[in-house]
């Protein structure tokens, strides 16, 4: 079955092939994670709270998806594209969104072609950590291999 379903959507085989991708990085950089990943519009497919990963960032790597889903960008960037401005901006998008969004880095999009089918979101690492092992899982999909 494919990976993306007609209609351009991520299929939950799809989903799962992210989530091993994401996990295999982030057991090649020895970092456990929470991987969360989603459809477009930001629910749920494939979720894994690595052992060791930590209990916070179970909500904080669905945020990072959520926001990349939403904005169609990398969730460190997105929020330049909601609410540009100084000074607290960050605050004021999470108070804004019911602190739906975030500005953390770890979250990206999944786009095949044209159409958004989906996002990743990683947290329990550094930025980088999260941010590569976001990347693996997306490279399974679209062949991109950075953002």
């Amino acid at each position: 079955m494919s990976d993306v379903a007609p209609g351009a959507r991520l299929t939950h085989e799809g989903a799962l092939k992210v989530l091993r991708a994401a996990i295999a990085k982030a057991d090649e950089l020895s970092v456990p994670q929470c991987i969360a990943v989603t459809d477009s519009a930001g629910r749920l497919l494939a979720f894994v709270r690595m052992d060791g990963a930590k209990f916070l960032s179970i909500r904080t790597s669905l945020r990072k998806a959520m926001t990349a889903a939403s904005q169609r960008a990398p969730s460190g960037q997105a929020t330049h594209a909601v609410h540009q401005g100084e000074g607290d901006h960050a605050v004021r998008i999470g108070l804004v969104t019911g602190g739906r969004l975030t500005r953390l880095e770890g979250g990206l999009p999944i786009i095949v072609g044209d159409d958004l089918v989906g996002a990743i979101g990683v947290s329990s690492g550094s930025s980088e950590e999260d941010v590569a092992v976001a990347t693996a899982g997306v490279a399974v999909i679209t062949g991109a291999k950075r953002w």
